[in-house]
């Protein structure tokens, strides 16, 4: 099946969540076509007063707008992550102009986490490791092995199994930014 449109490539934004720690961290390179723009962006954030970690792969303005809703959501449902999650996602999917929007989320509190698409998904990952964007298999592989086989913190793993992806995927860096509740 021949793909219409240039093919989209994005970041790695990575989660772990062990011993009672989530750590949400995403990698700092942007990319415009085939070539490298900026090195240090910003794509984890904290939400609600801190207790909420959102990190974004895809179009910059796209996650922005969505985050901008996500933190509505949050507001309107009292910080309930689950329910602003899937409210978010239900906008999402049945706005005509948001459903064009190409970005995917990851959001976290101290209990659950979920990641988000356009498509209504709300997925809560078994393990409570998950990853987005085009580095997003090899974090998420690395961390997975990390947590199994290693005695590693959710931070340690977070940030070599980023690392791990930055060596393999061309679309991250090692820049990382690492936020963790």
């Amino acid at each position: 099946m021949k793909q219409k449109g240039p093919r989209i490539r994005s970041t790695t934004v990575l989660c772990v969540r062990k011993d009672g720690h989530v750590v949400l961290a995403g990698d700092g390179q942007v990319t415009l076509g085939e070539g490298v723009v900026k090195h240090n962006a910003k794509k984890i954030r904290r939400l609600f007063s801190d207790k909420i970690l959102a990190g974004f792969a895809g179009s910059t303005a796209d996650a922005l707008s969505l985050f901008t809703r996500f933190e509505n959501k949050l507001q309107e449902y009292h910080g309930n992550l689950a329910r602003a999650a899937v409210e978010l996602s239900k906008e999402w999917r049945t706005d005509r102009s948001l459903r064009h929007l190409e970005a995917l989320l990851i959001v976290a509190d101290a209990k659950s986490t979920f990641l988000l698409s356009g498509n209504g998904d709300v997925i809560e990952p078994d393990d409570g490791i998950c990853a987005i964007g085009s580095g997003g298999p090899y974090a998420l592989s690395a961390a997975r092995a990390l947590a199994k086989h290693t005695k590693m913190n959710a931070k340690d793993i977070a940030q070599e199994a980023m690392r791990i992806a930055s060596e393999i995927c061309i679309y991250t860096n090692g820049n990382f930014s690492i936020e963790e509740l």
